[in-house]
């Protein structure tokens, strides 16, 4: 597979199949998963970043444990609409992971996930910083596959 167009993925995947969303960070991957009609994502795991390699088994091994399909990447996109260092990054580790496993892979602009998902912690949850730290990454990866899901919606 390859990097698609947002549209044109579920084309590309097994019907009902959940599909994999993820908020890269430097530090840590933020995994959500969506349902098998993809309609809700939900916030699933953090990965601590360590060599990609080992990033990579992990992720693999949590979207095989959840039977996904495909992947939703959160883009960085900066506000004005340019790409910068992260989404070099990002991109980078698309294509890597691709080399590892064909799977098809699509992005979504990230604009201000994690700062909407502290937001609602604050808000809604009432969470504590200490507990904010802990969600927020699965919380902004589901953010992220949430969006993407609502686009593919007809």
């Amino acid at each position: 597979m390859a990097v698609l167009d947002l549209l044109d993925l579920p084309g590309a995947l097994a019907a009902r199949a959940p599909i994999v969303g993820l908020d890269l960070g430097e530090k840590t991957i933020g995994v959500a998963v969506s349902d098998l009609t993809r309609t809700i994502a939900s916030p699933l795991a953090v990965i601590r970043r360590a060599k990609f390699t080992a990033d990579a088994e992990a992720l693999l091994k949590l979207m095989e444990s959840r039977g996904a399909t495909g992947i939703v990447i959160g883009l960085p996109i900066n506000m004005d609409g340019t790409e910068g260092p992260r989404c070099q990054s990002v991109r980078a580790f698309a294509r890597n992971l691709l080399r590892l496993r064909e799977l098809p892979i699509a992005f979504w602009d990230e604009r201000l996930s994690s700062a909407a998902v502290n937001r609602m912690l604050i808000d809604e949850a009432d969470t504590t910083r200490a507990r904010r730290a802990e969600v927020v990454d699965k919380a902004a990866a589901a953010w992220i596959l949430q969006g993407a899901l609502d686009r593919l919606r007809p």
